[in-house]
């Protein structure tokens, strides 16, 4: 079981564990990386420094994003014949799929160069945990991933290499933990507490699961009555299908 998403609340999974009704062993991965925190100072440094600079590059990303949005509904409301239009709507989102896929091809990059500089086996922290993980893993038959906070979910399965000590054992996830599993991780929300609505794609995903964009929880998160917008995200997602997961739903 990961429950890393939950951040330091991730030992309370007595209510999950119950409702699946088999031995489970909570892999820890939010305690496990603090753990390696502690131990490794220069690691911890140079990780810090790398997560600040990818919160960075989102920002940046994110205020271009606002920026073409900005543009497009003043373009759709222009008093012009529907073909130019059509025309213009669809350079506008090809400008969003272009910044969209450059920023991920950025965020790969840093990554890359992190893993590079930075190999586990040279950690000593890092290695003894991934090794421990590798011997719990050993022993069980399938990968349950919950929910929570999708960055840190992301960040703690990437730092133990978890997917790939999972090898081809079954995997179970839903919200977040679905997401990571993705080509991509898309943030999404029409109804957020702050700031504006607009989608941003955060960065790539483990791509165990292909083609597919997935939208946790949509009647909660989603204005679906606004048809227009929903046609546009699915257009600039292209060719991905993007699949709304309202509770129960399954793929």
């Amino acid at each position: 079981l990961v429950r890393a998403g939950y951040q330091e609340r991730e030992t309370e999974d007595g209510e999950l564990i119950a409702a699946l009704g088999v031995p489970v062993k909570n892999l820890t991965l939010h305690a496990r990386g603090n753990e390696v925190f502690k131990h490794a100072p220069e690691y911890t440094t140079a990780y810090h420094t790398r997560q600040q600079r990818l919160r960075h590059m989102q920002a940046f990303y994110r205020t271009r994003l606002d920026g073409t949005e900005d543009a497009a509904k003043k373009i759709s409301v222009r008093y012009v014949e529907p073909e130019l239009l059509a025309q213009e709507e669809k350079v506008s989102v090809d400008v969003f799929r272009h910044m969209d896929n450059d920023h991920v091809e950025r965020c790969q990059a840093v990554r890359t160069a992190f893993d590079k500089a930075w190999p586990a086996d040279k950690v000593a922290s890092l290695a003894k945990h991934r090794r421990e993980l590798r011997v719990v893993m050993d022993g069980t038959s399938a990968l349950v991933i919950a929910g929570g906070h999708v960055a840190s979910l992301h960040n703690r399965l990437q730092m133990f290499d978890i997917l790939a000590t999972n090898g081809d054992k079954p995997i179970v996830a839903w919200s977040a933990g679905a997401m990571v599993l993705t080509d991509r991780i898309v943030l999404f929300h029409d109804y957020p507490p702050y700031g504006s609505d607009i989608a941003q794609v955060l960065e790539p995903g483990a791509s165990l699961v292909k083609g597919y964009v997935v939208l946790p929880d949509p009647r909660r998160r989603i204005n679906l009555d606004a048809k227009t917008g929903i046609q546009q995200f699915a257009r600039r997602m292209a060719p991905a299908t993007c699949a709304a997961m309202d509770h129960g739903a399954r793929l």
